[in-house]
This record gives C-alpha cells, structure tokens and sequence, in this order.
C-alpha cells in the first residue's frame, strides 16, 4: 500500500443520470438511444433513429417524470452520495486532498464536463467508481468508454469494475429488507428483488456477466438476512424491458403474477439500483403498486435505495481504498468470476 501523503486524490462516481425538467426529458432520451451500447447500430443510422425514438418517447416520458416533480432525483442523491462519500474518505487518507466528482452518461454533468473538472484539479491518483453494483456492457462498460475517450488530464487512473458483493453494499440491502419485513408481520409475503433487465442476447453473445453477478448479489443478500435469523421466499426479476427483443425474465410483473397466484405479498427490492429515479419511484412505486393491487398482492412494500446509508457509503469508501492499492481494473470484493468475455478485468492483475 502508498504510504505517501499529500496526494491530490480524484474519485469519480459513474451513473447514468436523468432529465432535470421537462425540457430536458428530450435531448436525455437522445444521448441514451445514441449510445452504441444501447443500440449496437452504425452511428449513421443510429443517430436518427435515436432522434426519432426520443421524440416518440417524450411525452410518455415527460408523463412519468412529471410524477416526481418533473425531473429526475437521480443526480440530487448521487450528489449526497458524493458528499458522503468524500466525508468518510476525510479521516482514512489524512493528509491526501480527496474530492469526490459525479460523471452522468446520459445527462448533465456528462462526462466531458467532468473529465474537464477533474483535469483542473490536477490529481496524482484516480479511483473510477461507478454507482453501478453489477457489471453491465450497457452501463459500466459505457460510462467507462466514455471517461477514457474524454478525459486527458494528470493522475494514474484504478477503476473499479463491479463491487456485486460489497460487504457494506449487502448489509445495507438487508437491513432495510428487514425493516419492511417488519412492517409486513405476520403476512406472508416473497421477497422480489428486482433489477433492470437486459436483453439475452448481451448474455449469451456478448458474454455480459450482469446476469450472473445480479444473482451472486442476490445470493448475499439472502445470506446475510439468514444470520439475522430470517429465512426468507424470494425470487428474481427483471424489470424495464423495451422493444422487440427478448430480456431477461422472468419480469416483475411476472413475479407479482406468480405471488398473486402463490397467495403471497411482496417486498420488492431495487437489487441493481442504488439511488431512486424513475425505475424506482414511478415503476415499482406506481405501475407495479397498482398491478399488485390489481391482482390481490398485499402487502405490496418496496425497499428504498440505499442511498447514503453509513454502511453503503463505507463499502464505497472500502472500494476507494482498495483501488488506491492497486493499479488496472478489478472488483472490489467477491461475486466477480472474471471469465465472461466482456469482463474489463481479463488479464489484470488483480493482486497488483
């Protein structure tokens, strides 16, 4: 490990962010269709597809944000989670000046606004960091590409590619899993955990390890409620789906279907989700909450996102630490095998 001090330390937290007003809704549904990740099409027919899907799109869209006030809350708690973060990193590296940035995929700040910013800052070390628990070619793998054609700045860069099993990141799902359990009672209920799905052809093709890694999380997670003394009935789902092509199943309402027909409520957990937007306040919250009642699911609870919760935000602080002992990419913590095609990690020495 560095013993030196004095460092200029630069940690940069990845989401894919969200729209801040209604104006805004528009131009972030463009960034997101035009992402090669997103639509794996040639940039010349996938630009005006993108723009033609994003205007389709936006007034249903506009619709759901308007739900929540008119924008995203997404950027709001990654900012928290960022000043979080930085606080608990103060007292582990005296000495070294440690700031904590937000880089948005899809909206502002972009990444090349805070490529720039970072670059002003000048750091010795970077731990790249993204806000994503499991590893997906559709959002790590994007936000990262993006950082690496932007940024042009000073310091030696770690990433940390997927952190599925975080130790922090685990017992914060948990407790807040028992909290709605407790709320349920003596009601029967199935624990859904529910992540945003992908299409199976990133799994089966691309050698995309999310699939794998949403259930290593899962598996955790269900651990750890089991020496808490709580043995519960879950399952997993996916949630999101767009277009023609076939996800990742079964989806959430298919879950919900499966707990109406089993006699069962449900407390459904954002499993791949750390802060709340749309997935989470619109589609779990109303969509979903007004299928359960329809088909008889009650109670119908839903775990927050983590948020700030101390003990998430020290797994983040953990992941920092341990990219700073390194150099390269690699997991932080277990639930990484490392062996699927589109693992960034392949090759590195994770002991450097």
């Amino acid at each position: 490990m560095r013993t030196l001090t004095g460092r200029r330390i630069a940690v940069v937290l990845f989401n894919l962010g969200g729209p801040d007003d209604q104006a805004s809704v528009r131009p972030f549904l463009f960034n997101l269709f035009n992402d090669p990740a997103i639509i794996g099409l040639p940039g010349p027919v996938r630009t005006p597809l993108a723009r033609l899907i994003s205007a389709r799109r936006e007034k249903a869209a506009q619709a759901n944000y308007a739900l929540m006030g008119g924008g995203s809350p997404l950027l709001p708690e990654t900012r928290k989670q960022a000043t979080a973060l930085q606080q608990a990193l103060a007292p582990r590296l005296p000495g070294d000046e440690v700031r904590v940035f937000v880089a948005m995929r899809y909206w502002s700040p972009l990444t090349e606004e805070t490529a720039a910013d970072v670059a002003v800052f000048g750091p010795d070390d970077i731990v790249l960091l993204p806000l994503y628990p499991q590893f997906s070619t559709t959002t790590t793998e994007s936000s990262l590409k993006r950082w690496n054609e932007t940024y042009a700045g000073s310091g030696e860069s770690r990433t940390v590619c997927c952190w599925p099993e975080a130790r922090g990141w685990v017992e914060a799902q948990a407790a807040a899993i028992g909290e709605q359990l407790d709320r349920a009672g003596e009601r029967p209920v199935r624990v859904l955990f529910s992540a945003h799905g992908i299409p199976e052809a990133l799994v089966r093709r691309k050698g995309d390890p999310y699939q794998e890694q949403v259930g290593s999380t899962v598996a955790a997670v269900v651990a750890r409620l089991g020496s808490m003394g709580r043995r519960v009935d879950h399952a997993i789902c996916y949630q999101s789906r767009v277009g023609p092509l076939k996800w990742l199943g079964p989806s959430t309402p298919e879950a919900l279907e499966q707990a109406a027909a089993d006699g069962l409520g449900a407390v459904v957990v954002p499993i791949a989700f750390v802060s709340e937007h749309v997935e989470t306040r619109v589609e779990l919250d109303i969509e979903y909450g007004e299928l359960a009642h329809r088909l008889g699911v009650a109670p119908y609870l839903r775990v927050p996102a983590v948020a700030t919760a101390p003990a998430f935000v020290t797994a983040l602080a953990e992941a920092v630490l341990h990219g700073l002992t390194r150099t390269g990419v690699a997991p932080y913590g277990p639930g990484c095998r490392g062996d699927w095609k589109a693992c960034p990690c392949q090759g590195e020495d994770r002991a450097a």
